[in-house]
């Protein structure tokens, strides 16, 4: 049977993962009204859900359920939108606008994007936690331990400290690939992984190129985001275009030019392509991501 085109795989992943994140999020008449209200706010109706559709293409190479890959990406999601929400605050990068619409803290107040951040990222353990998603108990409590690391401050959250301690310096290359690993890559590498482990078992070379695929799209998602920051409109963002050279944030614009930072992208590009050419068509998902998050324009 021929596979669909990718758009119509993305299309159909995406309205999976809407519909298990609406029912997952507590209901907006549910007290505390104003916190569920808000969760849904931050998650709802908005985002490419790139890290749910990297789950997917990860699964494919494992010939994993999609109904448990789906369970595994939006807990990875839900990590995602929490950390939008915090990245907004004004005592982070102080934005007013995401996803093309008002920020969780300026739709309602600090507080409560505080605690809505706080609610999603126990949220995204409870999916982990109440789903079976493996055969054995012991690997999906390292699928857990997995999307901790991502998210703790040896992943996600260490990477934001390192960007907030970077504001108005100068780094280098490797300096900036050493963040955005952490700080974009980790969530980008677990969506992949946590994908690839509700399927069936890969040996360790395979769970390598897996990973190593992952980095590298990772580190190409930053420096593309980099690039359209410079770019592209707030209108076709979805949120404040710019705002990194504002902040005197340092950039793989700011450190290797325009037309270097596009060629490094491309690099990354076909280094990931190569790093699981052995998986065959089981790849084709991850390879097209690849080309999607490179050459795509918002």
């Amino acid at each position: 049977m021929t596979a669909p085109d990718f758009q119509s795989w993305v299309a159909s992943r995406q309205q999976h993962v809407e519909r298990l994140l609406a029912s997952t999020l507590p209901a907006a008449d549910i007290a505390p009204q104003r916190l569920h209200a808000a969760m849904r706010y931050a998650v709802m109706g908005g985002g490419k859900r790139v890290r749910p559709l990297l789950a997917y293409a990860g699964g494919e190479v494992a010939q994993a359920p999609e109904d448990r890959v789906a369970v595994a990406g939006c807990a990875v999601e839900v990590i995602h939108a929490y950390s939008l929400v915090h990245d907004d605050l004004p005592c982070m990068d102080d934005d007013v606008l995401r996803r093309g619409k008002p920020t969780v803290h300026v739709e309602y107040d600090e507080a409560t994007a505080l605690l809505v951040g706080d609610a999603l990222q126990s949220l995204a353990f409870q999916l982990l936690a109440e789903h079976r998603l493996t055969r054995d108990a012991a690997d999906q409590l390292e699928m857990v331990k997995l999307l901790a690391t991502a998210a703790g401050s040896r992943g996600m959250a260490g990477g934001q400290a390192i960007d907030l301690q970077s504001v108005g310096k100068t780094l280098t290359v490797p300096e900036l690939e050493f963040m955005h690993i952490h700080k974009t890559g980790a969530l980008i590498r677990a969506s992949v992984m946590l994908g690839a482990c509700c399927g069936e078992p890969l040996s360790k070379e395979q769970l390598k190129a897996l990973d190593t695929y992952a980095k590298l799209v990772g580190l190409a998602f930053q420096v593309v985001d980099d690039v359209l920051d410079t770019e592209a409109p707030t209108a076709t963002l979805g949120k404040t275009a710019g705002k990194d050279a504002e902040q005197n944030k340092p950039t793989y614009v700011s450190a290797l030019g325009l037309a270097r930072s596009k060629a490094f992208a491309e690099e990354l590009r076909q280094q990931a392509l190569s790093a699981v050419a052995q998986f065959g068509d089981r790849a084709l998902r991850l390879r097209q991501l690849a080309d999607f998050i490179v050459l795509r324009k918002f």
